[in-house]
């Protein structure tokens, strides 16, 4: 085995290696966590509206595990499918406005499902370059002809699909809020090209559910494109601060992915305790919109800030804010840095991000303050002169 030891030690040479760290929520300080015997302030959390701890969701939760035991113990399509999923299924299809919903285990789980149950060799998938890892790997597990275009790239996807327009199936599929850029993708002209070339369009709203729209309904919704989107992929495991995903589309194609769909089929259930906690922060996702809007007031500060301070950052409005630094070495060192300055902020690297653009993804949290940001981003200013990347 002395080739894993080699594979390895080309991994670390690079600055490449990774390792578990064990972290512990701070529950009655919102935003903070316990690592290594420090408190850090949170920067890498994707609880974008600070529902993680809500002890509304831990009480509901509590509350069904005397009802429904601990583990659901089979597939849904064996004796797993316990009332709380209809119960959440019927609800976000309500609050997508959709024909129908369906729960999975988690986002990764949701897209490869979805993506090789629709889709075979004869058809051809579009994705974004920038697309998320698990849309990658279900257009490989489909084994339709996989065209890459460049990161929105409107004229190379119409290249593209003019290309195959013979394909029996053409698929296009993108993230709605790039997870590390945190850019939007341009929804309008992908939902034009849908309709000129005959395709089906399914969004990733991962990034994007729970924090854009009136009730949180996700970008597609806030554009007027709902009606646009044939699959409308979200997950509960960030603003919902839950775990699992939902697929939202017609009668028709939810009924296909209950019948096809390998990684709900051959999935056990989540915990019914887990769903009934889903449903109760949809509860408050849809009704505590004082939560989006903090999110958005801290991250508009937070980005403009590190900007006017001379670092290079990401466009975009999200909460989602990279600051590029290029080198991977320099991105651990920076991560090292900030730790030791009580910042919780990951270094991302390849293969999560093209060569050469290795950074800190920050990531902001409605459970965070206006002087936790402002105290947060003079600790990153000083980190950034001390490793020469601010002249």
């Amino acid at each position: 085995m002395k080739w894993i030891e080699e594979e390895l030690h080309e991994i670390k040479k690079t600055s490449l290696k990774r390792r578990l760290r064990e972290t512990v929520p701070i529950v009655d300080k919102p935003g903070f966590i316990a690592r290594g015997g420090r408190t850090l302030l949170n920067l890498s959390s994707n609880d974008y509206l600070g529902l993680a701890q809500h002890p509304g969701i831990v009480e509901a939760m509590r509350d069904s595990l005397l009802i429904e035991g601990a583990g659901a113990g089979a597939s849904r399509l064996v004796t797993g499918n316990r009332k709380p999923y209809a119960l959440l299924e019927e609800a976000i299809a309500e609050w997508q406005r959709s024909g129908k919903a369906l729960v999975f285990a988690n986002g990764y789980m949701a897209n490869i499902g979805v993506i090789s149950a629709i889709v075979n060799r004869y058809d051809a998938v579009f994705s974004d370059r920038l697309n998320h890892a698990s849309i990658v790997d279900g257009i490989i597990l489909s084994r339709a002809e996989h065209a890459r275009y460049r990161h929105n790239d409107m004229e190379h996807l119409r290249y593209l699909l003019n290309k195959h327009r013979n394909k029996r199936r053409k698929l296009i599929v993108t993230d709605s809020v790039f997870s590390m850029d945190g850019d939007q993708a341009p929804l309008h002209e992908l939902a034009k090209l849908k309709q000129e070339y005959n395709a089906i369009l399914m969004v990733d709203e991962a990034h994007s559910g729970g924090i854009y729209g009136l009730y949180g309904e996700g970008l597609s919704h806030v554009l007027g494109l709902k009606h646009m989107v044939d699959i409308h992929v979200g997950t509960f495991s960030k603003a919902f601060g839950m775990y699992g995903a939902y697929v939202c589309a017609s009668d028709t194609l939810v009924n296909l992915l209950v019948n096809k769909a390998r990684s709900f089929i051959y999935s056990t259930a989540l915990p019914p305790a887990v769903v009934t906690g889903i449903r109760k922060a949809l509860d408050y996702v849809v009704r505590e919109s004082w939560r989006r809007e903090r999110l958005f007031e801290l991250s508009s500060s937070f980005r403009s800030s590190l900007c006017e301070a001379g670092f290079k950052v990401g466009d975009g409005d999200s909460p989602i804010i990279p600051l590029i630094l290029g080198e991977n070495d320099t991105a651990l060192r920076f991560s090292h840095a900030l730790e030791e300055e009580g910042i919780a902020a990951v270094a991302i690297r390849p293969p999560t991000v093209p060569k050469g653009t290795a950074r800190i993804r920050f990531s902001l949290s409605a459970a965070l303050t206006p002087i936790e940001v402002r105290d947060a981003v003079l600790k990153i200013s000083k980190v950034g002169h001390q490793l020469g990347v601010l002249k």
